[in-house]
């Protein structure tokens, strides 16, 4: 049993020796680089997409020389190498960090405009066509993040070089936002659950009417107030459908539950 303990240990103390010298190499190689070629070895790293080297350079950068613009500049690339690595929580990690320690960092608008992009999350294809992705799926709770994160920087730095593209992705995300509240409603309205549908609808004409969800919400209103045998009310919402959409289809033909995404419905 002894032999059985001994012969363990020396192989746990091996294994550790052997995981120190890994942990070391970048220590003992860049012992003597002075700040600003060890933040350029970082940079070039992170240029080839090395992220878990530039992670690590820019880490032993600010545990030697952890006061500074080269220090402050690596907490933001290095949150910037874990949104590149799919690492949103360690990106969103590090830049709670960065904002902590430096709240009037003239680089705060990246920071925020970071925020939103790791939130965001985006897939590349969604740039050139929306209706390639279902975001009724996507937790709307991340959307929400997110377009608080890019409406911070707007309000603070509405001069940024961020902002426009902040702006255009809050559009999309009041859109995607719009569409998970219809998503949401459909499914009420197919449940027979229609007070809960006419909340959702209700909802999106309140807080999302400058998207393309408006003209079916009303339609969805009407219908569902007629389920529930509410004659007045179905009234009173097709007459403002017809002031705000006097050539809707919904005027023509009663709203009707479908299998199609809301996604698809692109004008």
């Amino acid at each position: 049993m002894k032999k059985i303990l001994l012969i363990v240990s020396l192989s746990l103390a091996l294994g550790a020796c052997a995981n120190t010298g890994t942990i070391d190499k970048d220590a003992q190689i860049t012992q003597d680089w002075s700040v600003q070629q060890l933040y350029a070895e970082a940079q070039d790293e992170l240029n080839s997409s090395n992220y878990t080297r530039a992670i690590k350079l820019y880490e032993l950068l600010e545990s030697r020389f952890p006061y500074g613009r080269y220090a402050q500049q690596s907490q933001l690339d290095t949150a910037y190498a874990y949104y590149k690595d799919d690492e949103p929580a360690k990106a969103l990690a590090a830049i709670d960090r960065f904002q902590r320690h430096h709240p009037q960092h003239p680089n705060m608008d990246y920071a925020l405009y970071l925020k939103g992009l790791v939130l965001f999350n985006e897939d590349q294809s969604f740039l050139n066509k929306l209706a390639s992705q279902d975001w009724s799926d996507r937790d709307p709770k991340a959307n929400r993040d997110a377009y608080a994160a890019f409406a911070q920087l707007i309000q603070h730095y509405p001069n940024s070089k961020y902002a426009p593209d902040a702006t255009a992705r809050m559009v999309k995300l009041v859109d995607a936002l719009g569409g998970n509240e219809l998503s949401v409603a459909r499914y009420y309205m197919k449940r027979g659950a229609y007070i809960a549908a006419v909340n959702r609808a209700q909802k999106i004409v309140e807080q999302y009417q400058n998207t393309r969800y408006v003209e079916e919400s009303l339609a969805m209103m009407e219908a569902a107030y007629k389920k529930l045998d509410k004659p007045k009310l179905a009234e009173d919402t097709r007459r403002i459908l017809a002031h705000n959409f006097p050539n809707s289809p919904y005027l023509q033909q009663e709203w009707r539950n479908s299998d199609i995404p809301w996604w698809r419905y692109w004008k």
